[in-house]
Parts: C-alpha cells; sequence; structure tokens
C-alpha cells in the first residue's frame, strides 16, 4: 500500500548512510512526508462588503466589513493565506451582521410606513365623517 506519488528513498534510522538502497541483514524504513495544499485560496468577500456598505450601513459595519476584505484581498496578493484566512472570516461575520441588521431595519421601516399610512387613511375617513356631520 504505497501512496500515489514520486518513489520513495529508502533511509536507514541508524548508522550512516552510504546511498545503498538496504544493507543485507538490517532494518530499512521509508518515511513519507504529506504535503497537503489547499487548492482553493480563501475568499475576500469584497463584493458582499461593497454592497453591504452602500446599501446597508448600520453601525458602520459595512465600512469595517470592507475594509477587513481589503485587508484580506491584500494578504492573499502577498502570498499570507492564514492571515488572509483570518481577515476573510472577519469580513464575513461582519457581512453577515450588517445584512441581518440591515434587513430588520428595512423590515422595521417598511411596517412604520403601512401603519402610519393606515392611521392617515383611518383620521381621513373621520374628517370626512365628522365635515359631512356638521353640515347636516
Amino acid at each position: 500500500m504505497n501512496p500515489v506519488g514520486p518513489p520513495a528513498d529508502t533511509v536507514p534510522m541508524q548508522g550512516r548512510y552510504d546511498g545503498a538502497p538496504g544493507q543485507p541483514g538490517s532494518a530499512t524504513v521509508v518515511q513519507y512526508t504529506t504535503v497537503n495544499i489547499n487548492s482553493e485560496p480563501p475568499r475576500d468577500h469584497i463584493l458582499w462588503s461593497l454592497c453591504c456598505f452602500v446599501y446597508s450601513n448600520p453601525c458602520c459595519l459595512g465600512l469595517a466589513a470592507l475594509i477587513f476584505s481589503i485587508k484580506a484581498r491584500d494578504r492573499k496578493v502577498v502570498g499570507d493565506l492564514d492571515g488572509a484566512r483570518h481577515y476573510a472570516s472577519t469580513a464575513r461575520c461582519l457581512n453577515i451582521w450588517a445584512t441581518v441588521l440591515g434587513s430588520i431595519i428595512t423590515f422595521i421601516c417598511f411596517i412604520v410606513i403601512i401603519v402610519m399610512v393606515v392611521q392617515a387613511q383611518n383620521a381621513y375617513r373621520y374628517a370626512l365623517n365628522r365635515n359631512s356631520n356638521f353640515f347636516n
């Protein structure tokens, strides 16, 4: 059961290494080094941050998310993928909060506008009924 990849070299664990793949009568151990490379670089969420900054910016969360997204992109360009993941994670969290708070504020504004329109209609009807009774 050998891993897929280039052939492994044998290295004796004790004694000196003379380049021979194995010595008669001695044990040899093959060591493998596995390198996991993440094929997908971290996402910086720059478009989401820009939309949160322009459309829903409660408590300046959209601005903070945009700043962290730009930092994540800069780190990704430099090659610091761990730093990019950290900044991207923070930007994603701030974007989630900005989106949720912006949606709640928008929903509350719609409810307030609907209630005000209904009350204005009721006041107008009341005023019409009162004025028509006044002249009769």
